[in-house]
């Protein structure tokens, strides 16, 4: 099967998996070797290797594993290993799996599996996999299920990637509730509330935000200027940053207002067109820390012992920006003492990279007396940095100078990476939703699948570009039109069925029905169907070349068993014929001789002659039955089937009747065959006979000769056909024809479908082991009613025909030689003997060809060895032929047998220079044979 393909073959490219397969030693498995692999293996494995996509098959109960190269690739380095292992044993790890698997397919069953969790060694470790996994049985000639079929696709990534996207969005949804700053996400240009953290709940007084514009869901702040704000930020695109905002609420439905303050920043989100969609708002509420400072500037005494336990760090500067207090919290963060952070020593503590603009901006801040707000990083005492918020408010006179700076650097490290994480997973979603969109409308386009949106009306509202490619019919030829127009009648009754089920909620899966093209003809769809929002969403799939393939498949495989079926009987009756030629040799030799006994009784001779007759019709029959089993040996020549039928009409015509009108037609050019001609002339005698009666005795025969070439396609759907050149015979009859039934037995032994008593039922079968004894083909047309035809296929022969006329008769006279009788039935033996005693000869006797073989070396003169084929013992009947012409080189040797072997025939022809008498045989042909083969010689003297 894997062997180098032919020049007309496509070259299959040689995967590394194809080169297992060639190494492999199939025949130590159950498999056995390629050659002997069932059809139904050998096109599973064939399709098998030639998918892309990772494909196995598991045979038979042990689940016998084969696979191809894209299973190899998931298997990993356990290939090639596991490759020809039941597939428990390849997969230790998963052999409850595999056994569920195997049984329930084998049963009958189909298995799908989508993600499903497998931990395998598939690379020296345990490895976590996910697999979509699809399971499906194969069935033999006869439907049963004899392996089974697995489509295989790895999800690990995938589902790892969606559990790590899980994972991060747990994550930041964590650090969004936990922040202690509040937070809330905005979507539109109303500001929709779509998030908000219970940190801004709790600011807001708990009350129902979510879902609501931020006008409606606070409507207390209206004048305040945030809806301004958010318009702004919204409408520019560019973030705003507010500290210590007054903002007036109402935090219980029926209490008073409530004034607290806050930093805050409105922070744009944009959509993957970089259009502004919402606003991130993320702050403090920070009015404890206002009123503290309010307060600190009445109580200066106060000012520190608030400072030392605010959780931020807090220093204080002068008018000149250099810092002359800072609280604990800045030493302990930094690790440095705060002597070291005074004045400009701050500066130590902030990254190099923020330094410039968080310099730049105090500066501004001392010039211009407005409050300080900088984002950057400080050193933490072990050498990290995290983000801080640093602002500073200036304190002034009465006079309004600024006497006084104090400012709070307050860690953001979370609540930026939170922000900053929120915002690229917003970005992340809505780019993905982008993707996914554009994703399916490139399948919708570029599908080689038909797809198709209809009513459950039956009327097609929307198509792909596939059913123009496949089926020809453009999208505006179809839209509004009731697509049951396109579907074959015989599948209209089965699709309003499926779509009765659709209507029900009930999923379509793997549908079968033909649509029609524009051009008329037809093609096999494959559909899967769901009912949703009141619509037929559907994908057909073209499987026109895997349905014909199917069928070619299950003609393959019924005519395969129909031919070992042939074969089976064929060695049954081979048997039986030749245990009957022995019995039917015993009878007619003590005939023969109770004939002559009785030469003078009249009345005895009359039933002798007539029971010698049985026995001639028992031959006959015997003869038949050897025929059909291809034991009869056949003695072709080279002829040409246009001058046998020349010679046969007149025979064929008294056989007919003058009723049946005979017509011949030979083809031009027409080829000669090597066949036997005697057994030719009566195959054709037997065809005509069998139509005559199917006729009743009226109608027409027609023999047609002709060429005939059967192709590799052809021989591949017709078991023992060897593709070629052949010589055709067509026998046509007008008679009542047969059913198929009919025509499946024909050519069985015994089978007749003539009354009981007409006929044995052995003449078609005769005619079959001929024909395929001969190395040629037959087949029956047939149709009840209308006439059958029988074609009977010869092989064609390159050489010319050769004329001759009979052979001269010999007389059948007796002799006085000496012979050598070897037989190892002891009746036959006897009976042998005495007819050859009785015919003048002298005659020695062994049991085997042991025995003759000492009788021979024994130096008794022996002319002639008559010895059955199929002998008991160590020797065989040729090896004793070749061993005695060794010792005497004028001995002639007659074989006989009522059961030809391959010792002495091959290919149903007996072998060149051996003389051979089938049992039975008459006295008159034994005496005829033995003369003509001992006839020049001198007889002895006296």
């Amino acid at each position: 099967m894997y062997s180098a393909p032919s020049p007309a073959t496509p070259v299959e490219p040689i995967t590394p998996v194809r080169q297992a397969f060639a190494r492999f030693d199939w025949s130590a498995t159950a498999l056995g070797p390629e050659h002997a692999w069932p059809p139904t293996l050998r096109v599973a494995v064939d399709l098998m290797l030639q998918s892309p996509v990772p494909m196995a098959t598991m045979w038979g109960h042990e689940g016998i594993l084969l696979y191809n190269d894209g299973y190899a690739v998931i298997a990993g380095a356990r290939h090639p290993e596991i490759l020809g292992m039941p597939a428990r044993q390849a997969w230790p790890e998963a052999e409850a799996f595999n056994d569920r698997v195997i049984t329930e397919c084998l049963a009958g069953g189909t298995l799908s599996f989508r993600d499903q969790f497998l931990v395998l060694h598939r690379n020296g470790a345990p490895e976590e996999v996910y697999l979509d996994l699809d399971y499906s049985p194969i069935p033999d000639g006869q439907g049963q299920p004899v392996g089974v079929m697995a489509i295989l696709t790895e999800t690990t990534a995938k589902v790892t990637a969606e559990k790590r996207v899980q994972g991060e969005r747990e994550r930041l949804g964590s650090m969004f509730e936990q922040a202690p700053g509040f937070m809330a996400l905005l979507h539109g240009p109303d500001h929709v509330f779509e998030l908000a953290n219970p940190a801004y709940m709790q600011l807001v007084g708990h009350r129902e935000v979510l879902g609501k514009p931020v006008r409606q869901a606070l409507p207390e702040i209206a004048g305040q200027g945030f809806f301004e704000l958010l318009d702004q930020v919204y409408g520019t695109g560019e973030p705003f940053f507010g500290t210590a905002l007054p903002a007036t609420l109402q935090r219980q439905p029926d209490g008073a207002y409530e004034r607290r303050y806050i930093d805050v920043l409105y922070h744009p989100l944009r959509d993957a067109q970089g259009r502004v969609a919402g606003i991130f708002v993320q702050g403090s509420d920070v009015t404890p820390r206002v009123l503290a400072e309010e307060e600190a500037s009445r109580r200066e005494a106060q000012f520190q012992v608030f400072a030392q336990a605010m959780p931020n760090q807090v220093w204080a500067a002068g008018p000149d920006g250099l810092l002359d207090w800072l609280n604990d919290k800045v030493p302990e963060y930094s690790g440095l003492p705060p002597a070291a952070l005074l004045g400009t020593g701050w500066t130590r503590i902030v990254h190099p990279d923020d330094l410039p603009q968080a310099g730049e901006k105090w500066a501004q801040a001392l010039a211009s007396g407005v409050g300080y707000e900088s984002e950057f990083r400080l050193r933490r005492a072990d050498g990290t940095y995290r983000w801080h918020l640093a602002r500073a408010v200036p304190l002034r006179n009465e006079g309004g100078s600024v006497v006084r700076w104090v400012g709070t650097n307050t860690d953001i490290e979370e609540q930026r990476a939170a922000a900053l994480a929120l915002a690229h997973l917003n970005e992340n979603l809505e780019r993905e939703v982008a993707e996914r969109t554009a994703e399916r409308d490139r399948m919708w386009r570029l599908s080689t699948d038909v797809m198709l949106v209809a009513d459950f009306e039956a009327t097609v509202l929307s198509v792909n570009p596939a059913w123009t490619r496949l089926l020809g019919w453009q999208a505006s030829e179809l839209l509004g039109r009731s697509f049951m127009d396109l579907v074959h009648p015989d599948d209209q009754a089965a699709t309003l069925d499926e779509m009765s089920g659709l209507a029900r909620g009930v999923t379509t899966f793997r549908f079968d029905n033909r649509y029609r093209c524009k051009d008329g003809s037809y093609r096999v769809l494959m559909w899967t169907a769901v009912p949703e929002a009141g619509v037929i969403l559907a994908v057909g799939r073209d499987v026109t070349d895997d349905r014909a393939a199917e069928e070619a498949l299950r003609r393959t495989e019924a005519a395969l068993h129909q031919s070992q079926k042939m074969e089976s009987v064929g060695q049954l009756t081979g048997g039986v014929a030749h245990d009957f030629n022995n019995v039917l040799q015993i009878i007619s030799g003590n005939l023969h001789l109770l004939r002559k006994t009785l030469a003078k009784d009249e009345a005895a001779l009359r039933r002798i002659n007539g029971a010698l007759d049985g026995v001639a019709r028992g031959a006959k029959l015997a003869s038949h039955l050897l025929a059909f089993a291809r034991k009869q040996p056949l003695s072709p020549v080279v002829l040409n089937v246009g001058r046998l039928l020349r010679d046969l009409n007149d025979m064929l015509r008294r056989a007919l009747g003058e009723a049946i009108e005979l017509e011949t037609v030979v083809a031009g050019g027409l080829w000669n065959t090597l066949a036997d001609s005697s057994f030719l002339e009566n195959t054709l005698l037997n065809l005509a006979i069998n139509a005559r009666d199917a006729m009743q005795g009226h109608g027409r025969l027609t023999i047609e000769a002709g060429n005939a070439s059967l192709d590799d396609i052809y021989a591949l759907t017709h078991g023992e056909v060897t593709a070629g050149q052949y010589v055709m015979i067509a026998v046509s009859d007008t008679g009542c024809g047969m059913s198929e039934d009919i025509v499946q037995k024909v050519f069985e032994p015994f089978f007749t479908t003539k009354p009981e008593g007409h006929g044995t039922g052995l003449g078609l079968s005769m005619v079959y082991g001929f024909v395929k004894q001969s190395g040629g083909h037959i087949k029956i047309y047939s149709e009840v009613g209308h006439g059958t035809t029988v074609k009977l296929y010869l092989p064609r022969s390159v050489e010319a025909e050769l004329s001759s006329g009979p052979l001269p008769l010999v007389e059948a006279e007796g002799g006085s030689e000496t012979i050598l009788v070897v037989e190892d039935d002891a009746q036959v033996r006897e009976t042998v003997v005495e007819l050859l005693t009785d015919m003048g000869y002298k005659v020695l006797k062994a049991p085997d060809a042991q025995s003759a073989l000492a009788v021979v070396e024994s130096g008794v003169q022996i002319d002639l060895l008559f010895t059955d084929v199929v002998m008991p013992g160590p020797l065989r009947s040729p090896d004793l032929a070749r061993k005695a012409r060794l010792v005497q080189p004028n001995i002639e040797v007659l074989f006989t047998s009522g059961y030809t072997e391959n010792s002495i025939v091959h290919g149903g022809r007996l072998d060149a220079g051996v003389a051979l008498l089938s049992k039975p045989y008459a006295r008159e042909d034994l005496a005829r044979k033995l003369r003509q083969m001992l006839g020049s010689r001198a007889h002895p003297e006296g």
